[in-house]
C-alpha cells in the first residue's frame, strides 16, 4: 500500500491506514410511524418518542442536549447506558424524573494510555500541557465561552475538573491566557463553591434559615435512591421471568 485515493481524486501518501467507519442507525422500520431526525429516533427529554408508548435510547435516539439547546444523536457507550437509565426511570416514575441533562463524553483507554472529551468540539481551540509527554489537552471555545474540552492522560480528579467546567461554560476574554493557564484554570475554576439552597425549618411566619446545602448533595441522594429502586425492580422481574 502506498497512497490513499479520495473520491475527489487527492492522493495521501500512506504506509498503513486505520479506518473508524462507525454506525448507521437501522430506523427504517419506524418510517412513517415515529418522527425521524438526525438520523434517528427523535425523543424529549424523558426518551420518549412521537408515540407515547415507544421509547429510545442510545445511539438510535436524537435528543434534547439541554446544554447547548439542540437535538443530537450520539454514538457512545457512556450516552447509551446513562440514556438507557434515564428511560427506565422515567416509565417507571414519570412525575418524578427530570428531563435528561446529558452532558456529550467520550473516552477511550488503551493499556496505560488514556484520554477524555466533554463537550462540543467547535470554535476555536486552544491547546495546552506537553505535547512529548504523558499529559496533554485542549479547550474549544466558541462565542466566547468554554464549550468543549480534552484531556490525555489526566487524573479522576482532573478529569471531573474539566468536565464540571465545560458544563459551566465559563466566558473566555483572552485565548493566549487560557493557554497559559492550560489546565490549571479548569483545576482553579472546579474548586468553587457550587451553588447552594436554603434550608427552611418550621412552617409560617416563624420558619427560620438553619443552614445552606449545595444542590449536588440532594441531586446525589435522589440518584441513590432511584438506582436502588430501579436494581430492586431488576431483581424481581428476573425471578419472576425464571419461574414462568
Amino acid at each position: 500500500m502506498t497512497a490513499v485515493n479520495l473520491r475527489d481524486g487527492t492522493k495521501l501518501p500512506a504506509d498503513m491506514v486505520i479506518v473508524g467507519i462507525g454506525i448507521r442507525p437501522n430506523t427504517s422500520l419506524f418510517e412513517g410511524q415515529l418522527t425521524l431526525e438526525k438520523g434517528g429516533i427523535k425523543v424529549n427529554g424523558q426518551m420518549q418518542s412521537s408515540n407515547s408508548s415507544v421509547y429510545a435510547v442510545g445511539d438510535v435516539a436524537t435528543f434534547p442536549v439541554k446544554i447547548f439547546s439542540e437535538t443530537r444523536r450520539l454514538e457512545h457507550v457512556d450516552s447509551a447506558r446513562k440514556s438507557a437509565r434515564h428511560a427506565v426511570a422515567a416509565i417507571m416514575e414519570p412525575e418524578k424524573t427530570t428531563e435528561f441533562d446529558y452532558l456529550p463524553f467520550f473516552y477511550s483507554r488503551v493499556f496505560t494510555l488514556s484520554w477524555q472529551f466533554y463537550g462540543d468540539s467547535t470554535g476555536d481551540v486552544v491547546h495546552f500541557g506537553d505535547f512529548l509527554g504523558n499529559s496533554f489537552g485542549a479547550y474549544w471555545v466558541n462565542k466566547g465561552h468554554v464549550v468543549g474540552s480534552f484531556l490525555e492522560g489526566g487524573t479522576k480528579e482532573e478529569y471531573a475538573a474539566i468536565a464540571k467546567i465545560t458544563r459551566l461554560k465559563p466566558s473566555i476574554e483572552d485565548l493566549s491566557d487560557l493557554e497559559t493557564q492550560g489546565l490549571g484554570f479548569a483545576l482553579t475554576l472546579s474548586d468553587k463553591p457550587e451553588p447552594s439552597e436554603a434550608v427552611v425549618v418550621g412552617s409560617g411566619s416563624g420558619s427560620t434559615l438553619a443552614t445552606e446545602k449545595p444542590l449536588h448533595v440532594w441531586h446525589a441522594t435522589a440518584g441513590v435512591i432511584l438506582a436502588a429502586s430501579i436494581a430492586a425492580f431488576a431483581y424481581w422481574y428476573g425471578r419472576r421471568r425464571r419461574r414462568w
